[in-house]
């Protein structure tokens, strides 16, 4: 699948906005990836997430285990693990903290990787990261669908994405005239917007 492809499927779905959004990283930013527009589609999902597969399998050979972050992970990771055949669980925050639950387990030697919606700074990755460092099993690297921080998010392993792409991020005190002059909104699942 094409990057085109990847935004086609986000445009189709309408979950491809512009105007000026405030990230759940604090960032604002011209640009917002409703994903869960994409994730209500099976079908859609299911079509980007056996691309992502193909991709993981191309980069880190067999996989036993997708790991993802909650929430917005977790549809991901399970379509992907589905595609490729393997175990899909997630963590989630536990004082403030990723954690595995629900009796989830990761073996020893198991190949693991982090499936992940978007990546922007790499925070949520990089928790998802250090919680699966806690644990037996082997993490190869990491997965997502679209990489908005077009490769400069730092998260401590390799990482493939469907879709690498160059969208601005800018602290509150420190927007563009054009964004500053239009109402901020705040989309994502930490404050949506009436």
């Amino acid at each position: 699948m094409t990057q085109d492809e990847v935004l086609a499927e986000f445009r189709d779905a309408d979950a491809l906005l512009e105007g000026h959004f405030i990230l759940s990283s604090g960032l604002r930013s011209p640009v917002f990836l409703q994903k869960m527009r994409v994730f209500q589609d099976p079908v859609r999902t299911a079509r980007l997430c056996a691309a992502l597969a193909e991709r993981i399998t191309a980069q880190f050979g067999q996989v036993d285990m997708i790991v993802s972050p909650a929430m917005g992970g977790i549809i991901p990771g399970y379509e992907t693990a589905r595609a490729l055949g393997c175990i899909a669980v997630f963590v989630e925050r536990e004082g403030g903290e990723f954690q595995l639950r629900r009796n989830f387990e990761i073996p020893p030697g198991a190949r693991i990787v982090m499936v992940e919606d978007l990546v922007t700074t790499g925070l949520s990755s990089r928790e998802c990261i250090a919680a699966i460092r806690q644990h037996p099993g082997d993490l190869l690297g990491a997965a997502c669908l679209i990489d908005r921080s077009n490769g400069r998010a730092d998260i401590g392993v390799p990482m493939v994405s469907l879709c690498t792409l160059d969208i601005p991020a800018y602290p509150a005190d420190a927007l563009p005239p054009e964004l500053a002059a239009i109402p901020a909104v705040k989309p994502g699942s930490r404050g949506l917007a009436a």
